[in-house]
Protein backbone atom coordinates (compact mmCIF):
# COMPACT_ATOMS: atom_id res chain seq x y z
CA UNK A 1 0.00 0.00 0.00
CA UNK A 2 1.35 3.16 -0.98
CA UNK A 3 1.92 6.15 1.57
CA UNK A 4 -0.71 8.07 0.36
CA UNK A 5 -3.53 5.74 0.25
CA UNK A 6 -2.86 4.44 4.06
CA UNK A 7 -3.43 8.32 4.95
CA UNK A 8 -6.55 8.12 3.31
CA UNK A 9 -7.69 5.50 5.79
CA UNK A 10 -9.79 6.15 8.78
CA UNK A 11 -7.69 4.97 12.01
CA UNK A 12 -8.70 3.76 15.46
CA UNK A 13 -6.98 5.42 18.12
CA UNK A 14 -5.10 2.93 18.83
CA UNK A 15 -3.55 2.99 15.60
CA UNK A 16 -0.17 3.97 16.55
CA UNK A 17 -0.16 1.61 19.33
CA UNK A 18 -0.70 -1.65 16.91
CA UNK A 19 1.90 -0.34 14.45
CA UNK A 20 4.00 0.32 17.30
CA UNK A 21 3.94 -3.48 18.78
CA UNK A 22 4.09 -5.08 15.42
CA UNK A 23 0.81 -5.53 14.23
CA UNK A 24 0.38 -6.11 10.27
CA UNK A 25 -1.90 -3.17 9.40
CA UNK A 26 -4.91 -3.73 6.33
CA UNK A 27 -7.09 -1.46 5.01
CA UNK A 28 -10.59 -2.72 6.00
CA UNK A 29 -14.03 -1.00 4.89
CA UNK A 30 -11.72 2.27 4.86
CA UNK A 31 -10.13 2.17 7.87
CA UNK A 32 -6.30 1.19 8.80
CA UNK A 33 -6.85 -2.06 10.70
CA UNK A 34 -4.39 -4.92 12.30
CA UNK A 35 -5.41 -8.09 10.25
CA UNK A 36 -2.87 -10.33 13.15
CA UNK A 37 -0.22 -9.71 15.78
CA UNK A 38 1.16 -13.16 16.62
CA UNK A 39 -0.10 -14.83 14.07
CA UNK A 40 -3.81 -15.91 13.28
CA UNK A 41 -3.68 -19.32 14.94
CA UNK A 42 -2.52 -18.39 17.60
CA UNK A 43 -4.57 -15.87 18.65
CA UNK A 44 -7.94 -17.70 17.89
CA UNK A 45 -6.40 -20.54 20.11
CA UNK A 46 -5.69 -17.91 22.62
CA UNK A 47 -9.29 -16.86 22.70
CA UNK A 48 -10.57 -19.68 22.53
CA UNK A 49 -8.44 -21.09 25.63
CA UNK A 50 -7.63 -17.70 27.79
CA UNK A 51 -8.32 -14.29 26.24
CA UNK A 52 -7.90 -11.85 23.33
CA UNK A 53 -8.52 -8.27 23.01
CA UNK A 54 -9.45 -6.49 20.37
CA UNK A 55 -9.92 -3.14 18.94
CA UNK A 56 -13.36 -2.93 17.23
CA UNK A 57 -13.09 0.96 17.48
CA UNK A 58 -13.53 1.01 13.34
CA UNK A 59 -17.45 0.23 14.24
CA UNK A 60 -20.03 2.66 13.70
CA UNK A 61 -22.64 3.78 17.20
CA UNK A 62 -25.50 6.01 15.94
CA UNK A 63 -28.23 6.73 18.78
CA UNK A 64 -31.83 7.88 18.41
CA UNK A 65 -33.63 9.76 21.54
CA UNK A 66 -36.95 11.46 22.01
CA UNK A 67 -40.23 10.75 22.48
CA UNK A 68 -40.50 8.84 19.57
CA UNK A 69 -37.50 7.15 19.87
CA UNK A 70 -39.22 3.75 20.14
CA UNK A 71 -41.27 4.28 17.55
CA UNK A 72 -38.40 5.41 15.40
CA UNK A 73 -36.22 2.15 16.04
CA UNK A 74 -39.36 -0.06 15.88
CA UNK A 75 -39.80 1.28 11.93
CA UNK A 76 -36.20 0.55 10.87
CA UNK A 77 -35.07 -2.38 12.24
CA UNK A 78 -36.43 -5.73 12.26
CA UNK A 79 -36.19 -6.96 16.13
CA UNK A 80 -38.87 -6.14 18.73
CA UNK A 81 -37.37 -3.59 20.35
CA UNK A 82 -40.35 -3.41 23.02
CA UNK A 83 -38.98 -6.32 24.58
CA UNK A 84 -35.95 -4.34 25.74
CA UNK A 85 -35.08 -3.37 29.03
CA UNK A 86 -33.29 -0.26 30.37
CA UNK A 87 -29.53 -2.02 29.86
CA UNK A 88 -30.25 -4.66 27.69
CA UNK A 89 -29.59 -5.32 24.09
CA UNK A 90 -30.75 -7.11 21.32
CA UNK A 91 -29.56 -8.22 17.47
CA UNK A 92 -31.62 -7.07 14.28
CA UNK A 93 -31.15 -6.30 10.98
CA UNK A 94 -31.69 -2.62 9.30
CA UNK A 95 -33.81 -3.79 5.83
CA UNK A 96 -34.24 -2.40 2.93
CA UNK A 97 -38.04 -2.50 1.56
CA UNK A 98 -37.82 -5.43 0.16
CA UNK A 99 -36.52 -7.55 2.89
CA UNK A 100 -32.89 -7.77 2.49
CA UNK A 101 -30.17 -6.21 4.49
CA UNK A 102 -28.45 -2.71 4.83
CA UNK A 103 -26.60 -4.04 7.66
CA UNK A 104 -27.02 -6.18 10.49
CA UNK A 105 -26.53 -4.51 14.04
CA UNK A 106 -27.02 -4.29 17.73
CA UNK A 107 -29.66 -2.44 19.94
CA UNK A 108 -29.00 -1.21 22.90
CA UNK A 109 -31.45 0.70 25.54
CA UNK A 110 -29.61 3.45 27.35
CA UNK A 111 -32.97 4.61 28.84
CA UNK A 112 -36.52 4.45 28.24
CA UNK A 113 -36.24 7.15 25.58
CA UNK A 114 -32.55 6.58 24.45
CA UNK A 115 -31.49 3.80 22.40
CA UNK A 116 -27.37 3.32 20.90
CA UNK A 117 -27.27 1.46 17.87
CA UNK A 118 -24.01 -0.59 17.00
CA UNK A 119 -23.68 -0.81 12.79
CA UNK A 120 -20.41 -2.35 11.11
CA UNK A 121 -17.33 -0.20 10.00
CA UNK A 122 -18.26 0.03 6.09
CA UNK A 123 -20.02 3.47 5.17
CA UNK A 124 -21.16 4.65 8.51
CA UNK A 125 -22.04 7.67 7.49
CA UNK A 126 -24.57 6.25 4.72
CA UNK A 127 -25.97 4.41 7.62
CA UNK A 128 -26.90 6.92 9.56
CA UNK A 129 -28.64 9.30 6.66
CA UNK A 130 -30.32 5.94 5.88
CA UNK A 131 -31.30 5.72 9.36
CA UNK A 132 -32.48 9.69 9.72
CA UNK A 133 -33.74 10.26 6.21
CA UNK A 134 -36.77 7.16 7.42
CA UNK A 135 -37.58 8.45 10.99
CA UNK A 136 -37.93 12.08 9.65
CA UNK A 137 -42.14 11.30 9.78
CA UNK A 138 -41.69 9.25 12.79
CA UNK A 139 -42.43 12.14 15.02
CA UNK A 140 -40.47 13.51 18.41
CA UNK A 141 -36.94 12.08 17.41
CA UNK A 142 -33.05 13.26 17.00
CA UNK A 143 -30.82 10.89 15.36
CA UNK A 144 -27.14 11.48 16.48
CA UNK A 145 -24.06 9.81 14.69
CA UNK A 146 -22.16 9.28 17.72
CA UNK A 147 -19.05 7.40 16.45
CA UNK A 148 -16.33 9.95 17.27
CA UNK A 149 -17.65 9.86 20.93
CA UNK A 150 -16.58 6.11 21.21
CA UNK A 151 -13.34 4.28 21.05
CA UNK A 152 -14.50 -0.04 21.50
CA UNK A 153 -12.34 -2.52 22.88
CA UNK A 154 -13.73 -6.18 23.33
CA UNK A 155 -12.49 -8.96 25.86
CA UNK A 156 -13.08 -12.37 24.89
CA UNK A 157 -12.37 -15.67 26.09
CA UNK A 158 -12.80 -18.10 29.29
CA UNK A 159 -10.84 -15.50 31.08
CA UNK A 160 -11.95 -12.30 30.31
CA UNK A 161 -14.55 -11.81 33.08
CA UNK A 162 -11.82 -12.27 35.35
CA UNK A 163 -9.75 -10.11 33.39
CA UNK A 164 -11.62 -7.28 32.88
CA UNK A 165 -13.29 -7.54 37.06
CA UNK A 166 -9.75 -6.66 38.19
CA UNK A 167 -10.13 -3.07 36.75
CA UNK A 168 -13.43 -1.91 37.80
CA UNK A 169 -15.70 -2.08 40.95
CA UNK A 170 -18.86 -3.03 38.63
CA UNK A 171 -20.05 -6.80 39.77
CA UNK A 172 -19.82 -8.42 36.48
CA UNK A 173 -21.12 -11.38 37.49
CA UNK A 174 -24.30 -9.68 38.01
CA UNK A 175 -24.32 -8.78 33.80
CA UNK A 176 -26.12 -11.39 32.04
CA UNK A 177 -25.53 -11.89 27.81
CA UNK A 178 -26.83 -9.30 25.70
CA UNK A 179 -27.15 -6.95 28.77
CA UNK A 180 -25.03 -4.24 29.88
CA UNK A 181 -23.72 -1.50 32.77
CA UNK A 182 -22.17 1.25 33.63
CA UNK A 183 -18.90 1.91 35.34
CA UNK A 184 -15.40 2.93 35.53
CA UNK A 185 -12.72 0.13 33.81
CA UNK A 186 -9.16 1.63 34.85
CA UNK A 187 -10.55 4.58 35.99
CA UNK A 188 -11.84 5.31 32.94
CA UNK A 189 -15.80 5.39 32.67
CA UNK A 190 -17.43 3.00 30.21
CA UNK A 191 -20.40 1.36 28.88
CA UNK A 192 -19.59 -2.28 29.88
CA UNK A 193 -21.35 -4.98 27.39
CA UNK A 194 -21.89 -8.51 27.90
CA UNK A 195 -21.30 -8.97 24.15
CA UNK A 196 -19.40 -10.27 21.16
CA UNK A 197 -18.48 -11.62 18.04
CA UNK A 198 -16.52 -14.64 18.72
CA UNK A 199 -18.95 -17.91 20.42
CA UNK A 200 -16.75 -16.63 23.83
CA UNK A 201 -17.94 -15.31 26.92
CA UNK A 202 -16.57 -11.34 26.95
CA UNK A 203 -17.21 -7.95 27.27
CA UNK A 204 -17.27 -4.73 24.96
CA UNK A 205 -16.25 -1.70 26.63
CA UNK A 206 -17.21 1.52 25.10
CA UNK A 207 -15.20 4.15 26.48
CA UNK A 208 -13.68 8.01 25.41
CA UNK A 209 -11.25 7.35 22.34
CA UNK A 210 -8.90 9.67 24.07
CA UNK A 211 -8.57 6.94 27.51
CA UNK A 212 -8.09 3.66 24.61
CA UNK A 213 -4.82 3.35 25.20
CA UNK A 214 -5.00 3.70 28.75
CA UNK A 215 -7.89 0.93 28.92
CA UNK A 216 -5.78 -1.21 26.12
CA UNK A 217 -2.24 -1.22 28.42
CA UNK A 218 -4.41 -1.76 31.51
CA UNK A 219 -6.16 -4.96 30.46
CA UNK A 220 -2.87 -6.39 28.67
CA UNK A 221 -0.98 -5.73 31.73
CA UNK A 222 -3.77 -7.36 34.03
CA UNK A 223 -4.02 -10.16 31.66
CA UNK A 224 -0.72 -11.59 31.28
CA UNK A 225 -0.80 -13.68 33.83
CA UNK A 226 -3.90 -15.36 32.54
CA UNK A 227 -2.41 -15.47 28.32
CA UNK A 228 -4.30 -12.58 27.01
CA UNK A 229 -3.28 -11.55 23.52
CA UNK A 230 -4.40 -8.54 21.45
CA UNK A 231 -5.53 -10.17 18.45
CA UNK A 232 -6.12 -8.64 14.65
CA UNK A 233 -9.21 -9.25 12.26
CA UNK A 234 -7.93 -12.02 10.87
CA UNK A 235 -8.45 -14.59 13.79
CA UNK A 236 -11.41 -12.35 14.30
CA UNK A 237 -13.34 -13.60 11.21
CA UNK A 238 -12.54 -17.82 12.01
CA UNK A 239 -13.45 -16.91 15.14
CA UNK A 240 -16.93 -15.84 14.38
CA UNK A 241 -17.64 -18.22 11.68
CA UNK A 242 -16.48 -20.71 14.00
CA UNK A 243 -19.24 -19.78 15.66
CA UNK A 244 -21.61 -19.53 13.39
CA UNK A 245 -22.15 -15.49 13.07
CA UNK A 246 -22.64 -14.08 10.10
CA UNK A 247 -20.72 -11.63 8.49
CA UNK A 248 -22.33 -8.14 6.77
CA UNK A 249 -21.29 -7.66 3.28
CA UNK A 250 -20.28 -11.12 3.14
CA UNK A 251 -22.91 -13.45 3.92
CA UNK A 252 -25.58 -11.08 4.40
CA UNK A 253 -26.08 -7.78 2.11
CA UNK A 254 -28.79 -5.91 -0.01
CA UNK A 255 -29.39 -9.00 -2.24
CA UNK A 256 -29.91 -11.44 1.16
CA UNK A 257 -33.22 -11.67 2.58
CA UNK A 258 -33.48 -12.17 6.77
CA UNK A 259 -35.40 -15.28 6.15
CA UNK A 260 -32.73 -16.29 3.59
CA UNK A 261 -30.06 -15.95 5.73
CA UNK A 262 -31.58 -18.32 7.85
CA UNK A 263 -32.34 -15.14 11.01
CA UNK A 264 -36.12 -15.43 10.79
CA UNK A 265 -35.37 -15.26 14.74
CA UNK A 266 -34.68 -11.49 14.25
CA UNK A 267 -37.81 -10.70 12.84
CA UNK A 268 -40.51 -9.06 15.47
CA UNK A 269 -43.60 -10.47 12.95
CA UNK A 270 -45.85 -9.37 15.49
CA UNK A 271 -44.65 -5.54 15.63
CA UNK A 272 -47.23 -2.72 13.33
CA UNK A 273 -44.88 -2.94 10.94
CA UNK A 274 -41.21 -2.21 9.87
CA UNK A 275 -39.24 -1.37 6.70
CA UNK A 276 -39.12 -4.55 5.04
CA UNK A 277 -41.91 -6.59 6.53
CA UNK A 278 -44.50 -6.95 4.01
CA UNK A 279 -41.56 -8.12 1.47
CA UNK A 280 -40.56 -10.31 4.10
CA UNK A 281 -44.13 -11.84 5.22
CA UNK A 282 -44.57 -12.55 1.43
CA UNK A 283 -41.23 -14.58 1.10
CA UNK A 284 -42.82 -16.44 4.30
CA UNK A 285 -45.67 -17.54 2.58
CA UNK A 286 -44.81 -18.08 -0.52
CA UNK A 287 -41.90 -20.18 0.53
CA UNK A 288 -38.02 -20.06 0.31
CA UNK A 289 -35.56 -20.91 -2.85
CA UNK A 290 -32.82 -20.45 -1.36
CA UNK A 291 -31.03 -20.83 2.37
CA UNK A 292 -27.43 -19.84 4.01
CA UNK A 293 -26.04 -23.26 5.59
CA UNK A 294 -23.59 -24.33 7.65
CA UNK A 295 -21.13 -27.13 5.33
CA UNK A 296 -17.79 -28.68 5.75
CA UNK A 297 -15.72 -30.27 3.42
CA UNK A 298 -15.61 -34.13 3.26
CA UNK A 299 -12.35 -33.98 1.06
CA UNK A 300 -9.00 -32.17 1.21
CA UNK A 301 -9.90 -28.47 0.08
CA UNK A 302 -10.91 -25.09 1.76
CA UNK A 303 -13.60 -23.38 0.19
CA UNK A 304 -13.50 -19.73 -0.09
CA UNK A 305 -16.11 -16.47 -0.45
CA UNK A 306 -17.51 -16.49 -4.22
CA UNK A 307 -16.91 -20.01 -4.88
CA UNK A 308 -19.22 -21.83 -7.01
CA UNK A 309 -21.53 -24.77 -5.40
CA UNK A 310 -23.47 -27.25 -6.80
CA UNK A 311 -26.22 -29.25 -5.48
CA UNK A 312 -28.72 -32.22 -6.86
CA UNK A 313 -31.30 -29.24 -6.63
CA UNK A 314 -29.24 -26.35 -8.35
CA UNK A 315 -26.39 -24.19 -7.88
CA UNK A 316 -25.70 -21.80 -4.94
CA UNK A 317 -22.79 -19.61 -3.89
CA UNK A 318 -20.03 -20.22 -1.07
CA UNK A 319 -20.36 -16.38 1.24
CA UNK A 320 -17.42 -17.46 3.70
CA UNK A 321 -15.17 -20.46 4.47
CA UNK A 322 -11.96 -21.52 6.37
CA UNK A 323 -9.72 -23.95 7.91
CA UNK A 324 -10.64 -23.72 11.47
CA UNK A 325 -7.92 -23.55 13.96
CA UNK A 326 -9.84 -24.69 16.57
CA UNK A 327 -11.83 -27.23 14.85
CA UNK A 328 -9.09 -28.19 12.77
CA UNK A 329 -11.59 -28.59 10.04
CA UNK A 330 -12.40 -26.80 6.78
CA UNK A 331 -15.66 -25.43 7.24
CA UNK A 332 -17.99 -22.33 5.83
CA UNK A 333 -21.08 -21.19 4.69
CA UNK A 334 -22.79 -21.03 1.79
CA UNK A 335 -26.13 -20.31 0.29
CA UNK A 336 -28.20 -23.78 -1.64
CA UNK A 337 -31.20 -24.50 -3.10
CA UNK A 338 -34.03 -24.62 -0.17
CA UNK A 339 -34.31 -28.41 -1.18
CA UNK A 340 -30.31 -28.84 -0.56
CA UNK A 341 -30.13 -27.47 2.33
CA UNK A 342 -30.93 -30.35 4.91
CA UNK A 343 -28.38 -31.24 7.65
CA UNK A 344 -26.53 -34.39 5.86
CA UNK A 345 -26.86 -33.28 2.44
CA UNK A 346 -24.05 -33.55 0.38
CA UNK A 347 -23.02 -31.59 -2.48
CA UNK A 348 -19.66 -30.01 -4.63
CA UNK A 349 -17.49 -26.90 -4.66
CA UNK A 350 -15.96 -25.65 -7.04
CA UNK A 351 -12.50 -25.34 -5.67
CA UNK A 352 -10.00 -23.52 -8.67
CA UNK A 353 -11.34 -25.86 -11.18
CA UNK A 354 -11.63 -28.87 -8.95
CA UNK A 355 -14.90 -30.20 -8.08
CA UNK A 356 -14.74 -30.96 -4.18
CA UNK A 357 -17.47 -32.93 -2.01
CA UNK A 358 -18.77 -31.22 1.30
CA UNK A 359 -22.13 -31.97 3.27
CA UNK A 360 -24.29 -29.22 4.94
CA UNK A 361 -23.95 -29.23 9.01
CA UNK A 362 -25.70 -27.14 11.55
CA UNK A 363 -24.10 -23.57 11.23
CA UNK A 364 -23.33 -23.51 15.03
CA UNK A 365 -19.98 -25.22 14.62
CA UNK A 366 -18.42 -24.18 17.63
CA UNK A 367 -20.36 -24.21 21.35
CA UNK A 368 -18.44 -22.74 23.96
CA UNK A 369 -18.61 -25.08 27.23
CA UNK A 370 -21.24 -23.56 30.18
CA UNK A 371 -19.93 -25.14 32.58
Amino acid sequence: MSQSSTEQLKKTPLNARHRAHGARMVPFAGWDMPVEYSGIVNEHLSVRSKAGLFDVSHMGQIEVAGKDALAAVQKISTNDATKLSVGQAQYSGLTTPEGTFVDDLLVYRLAGDHYLLVVNAGNIEQKYKWIADHTRDVGDVSVVNSSSRYALLAVQGPAAQAIVQALTTVDLSSIKYYWFGHGEVAGVRSIISRTGYTGEDGFELFIPPASAERVWNAILETGSAAGIVPVGLGARDTLRLEAGMHLSGQDIDETTSVLEADLGWIIGWKKADFIGKAALERQKGDGLTRKLVGFEMIAAGIARHGYPAYAAAGEGIVTSGTQTPFLKKAIGLAYLPIAATAIGTEFEIDIRGRRAPARVVSAKFYKRSRS
